[in-house]
């Protein structure tokens, strides 16, 4: 029963990143909520990347946190999914990404080491936590909203990477 609900869950989660939409309030809010130069760092995202993040932030700020460090944080977690040239992860490698994990781990793995150009996906969607990281710190904020997604993708637990960590399994 839980390998059916997992599948339907990833199943949701791919029909709604197929039609994600973020509204002109939404908008609004994530260019009030960020720098100039996180912003672009979020509008470098595909659609459904930023409307996850959106959601991230959005189920935070209802459970009550105010902290803007970590809101922003939210709002960039996946942006160390676009490649260097601004391409972004495409749509279809989350699905095989999440088959592999699940059944093929070490694959998953090995293809994400591999240093060819077929695989160069995988060494992203890997390594998204640290270039996240990396790439807000070149974006120029604040060394404690760096060191939250530095925390997060290091799998450490502070207040902070717990409620974005519980944030991001919302969706």
């Amino acid at each position: 029963m839980d390998m059916l609900a997992s599948t339907w869950y990833r199943l949701k989660q791919f029909f709604a990143a197929l039609s994600a939409r973020l509204s002109p309030a939404d908008r609004l809010f994530v260019a009030q909520m960020l720098t100039s130069t996180e912003l672009r760092l979020f509008q470098q995202m595909p659609r459904y990347d930023q409307r996850h993040c959106l959601d991230v932030c959005t189920t935070l700020c209802q459970a009550g946190y105010t902290d803007t460090l970590l809101l922003r944080a939210a709002l960039l977690h996946d942006c160390g999914k676009v490649d260097d040239a601004g391409q972004p992860l495409p749509l279809f490698y989350y699905g095989l990404f999440v088959v592999l994990q699940r059944l093929a781990p070490r694959l998953y793995w090995r293809a994400a080491r591999s240093q060819r150009r077929m695989f160069h996906w995988f060494a992203i969607h890997a390594a998204h936590d640290e270039r996240s990281a990396l790439m807000v710190t070149q974006a120029g904020s604040p060394p404690a909203l760096v060191a939250i997604l530095r925390d997060y993708g290091a799998r450490r637990e502070t207040a902070h990477t717990l409620a974005l960590g519980w944030a991001d399994r919302q969706h």
